[in-house]
Protein backbone atom coordinates (compact mmCIF):
# COMPACT_ATOMS: atom_id res chain seq x y z
CA UNK A 1 0.00 0.00 0.00
CA UNK A 2 1.34 3.34 -1.24
CA UNK A 3 2.00 5.81 1.71
CA UNK A 4 1.89 9.47 1.01
CA UNK A 5 4.21 11.09 3.28
CA UNK A 6 3.33 14.50 2.61
CA UNK A 7 -0.46 14.28 4.08
CA UNK A 8 -1.33 15.45 7.23
CA UNK A 9 -1.13 12.60 9.59
CA UNK A 10 -3.14 12.13 12.57
CA UNK A 11 -1.96 12.40 16.18
CA UNK A 12 -2.50 10.27 19.21
CA UNK A 13 -4.96 12.91 20.40
CA UNK A 14 -6.69 12.91 16.87
CA UNK A 15 -6.83 8.80 17.14
CA UNK A 16 -8.53 9.13 20.39
CA UNK A 17 -11.30 11.24 19.03
CA UNK A 18 -12.76 9.13 16.19
CA UNK A 19 -16.56 9.02 16.70
CA UNK A 20 -17.75 5.80 17.65
CA UNK A 21 -19.86 5.52 14.51
CA UNK A 22 -16.88 6.20 12.49
CA UNK A 23 -15.39 2.99 14.68
CA UNK A 24 -17.95 0.83 13.52
CA UNK A 25 -18.47 1.79 9.99
CA UNK A 26 -14.89 0.44 9.48
CA UNK A 27 -15.20 -2.54 11.24
CA UNK A 28 -18.68 -3.35 9.15
CA UNK A 29 -16.40 -2.41 5.99
CA UNK A 30 -13.91 -4.74 7.13
CA UNK A 31 -16.36 -7.73 8.26
CA UNK A 32 -18.06 -7.05 5.14
CA UNK A 33 -14.95 -8.59 2.29
CA UNK A 34 -15.25 -12.19 2.05
CA UNK A 35 -12.88 -15.17 -0.07
CA UNK A 36 -14.97 -17.03 -2.38
CA UNK A 37 -14.22 -20.16 -1.88
CA UNK A 38 -15.03 -23.09 -4.14
CA UNK A 39 -15.92 -26.16 -1.63
CA UNK A 40 -14.24 -28.98 -4.83
CA UNK A 41 -10.95 -27.11 -4.73
CA UNK A 42 -10.71 -27.54 -0.84
CA UNK A 43 -11.57 -30.92 -0.71
CA UNK A 44 -9.04 -32.24 -3.29
CA UNK A 45 -6.02 -31.47 -0.98
CA UNK A 46 -6.89 -33.71 1.31
CA UNK A 47 -6.50 -37.65 1.99
CA UNK A 48 -8.87 -39.34 4.27
CA UNK A 49 -7.51 -41.54 6.65
CA UNK A 50 -7.86 -45.54 5.34
CA UNK A 51 -8.40 -44.11 1.62
CA UNK A 52 -7.27 -46.78 -0.62
CA UNK A 53 -4.43 -45.57 -2.38
CA UNK A 54 -3.58 -48.40 -4.39
CA UNK A 55 -3.77 -46.85 -7.79
CA UNK A 56 -1.41 -44.11 -6.90
CA UNK A 57 1.80 -44.25 -8.20
CA UNK A 58 5.27 -41.79 -6.44
CA UNK A 59 7.49 -40.97 -8.95
CA UNK A 60 10.71 -40.19 -5.98
CA UNK A 61 14.26 -40.65 -7.48
CA UNK A 62 16.54 -42.03 -4.65
CA UNK A 63 20.03 -40.99 -4.30
CA UNK A 64 22.66 -43.50 -2.91
CA UNK A 65 24.79 -42.39 0.61
CA UNK A 66 26.71 -39.84 -0.58
CA UNK A 67 30.40 -39.59 0.87
CA UNK A 68 29.66 -37.43 3.21
CA UNK A 69 26.70 -39.33 4.69
CA UNK A 70 26.19 -41.84 7.35
CA UNK A 71 23.82 -43.95 8.47
CA UNK A 72 22.92 -44.05 12.48
CA UNK A 73 23.13 -47.66 13.86
CA UNK A 74 20.39 -46.87 16.46
CA UNK A 75 17.49 -44.98 14.53
CA UNK A 76 18.63 -45.98 11.01
CA UNK A 77 18.58 -42.58 9.36
CA UNK A 78 20.74 -41.22 6.85
CA UNK A 79 22.70 -37.75 8.10
CA UNK A 80 25.18 -35.80 6.72
CA UNK A 81 28.64 -36.14 8.72
CA UNK A 82 28.35 -32.73 10.92
CA UNK A 83 25.36 -34.95 13.08
CA UNK A 84 27.74 -37.46 14.06
CA UNK A 85 27.92 -37.73 17.56
CA UNK A 86 30.16 -40.58 18.46
CA UNK A 87 31.76 -44.21 17.11
CA UNK A 88 30.73 -46.92 19.64
CA UNK A 89 31.95 -50.16 18.58
CA UNK A 90 32.44 -49.32 14.99
CA UNK A 91 28.91 -48.43 14.77
CA UNK A 92 28.30 -44.47 14.22
CA UNK A 93 25.59 -42.54 16.57
CA UNK A 94 23.91 -39.31 15.16
CA UNK A 95 23.78 -36.46 17.62
CA UNK A 96 20.18 -36.68 18.38
CA UNK A 97 20.61 -40.92 19.24
CA UNK A 98 23.23 -39.94 21.70
CA UNK A 99 21.85 -38.24 24.55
Amino acid sequence: MATDYDSPRKTDEDLGEDSLQELQARRVDKGTSTIDVDPDDVAEGLELPGADLSGEELAVRVLPRQADEFTCSRCFLVHHRSQLAEERKGQLVCKECAY
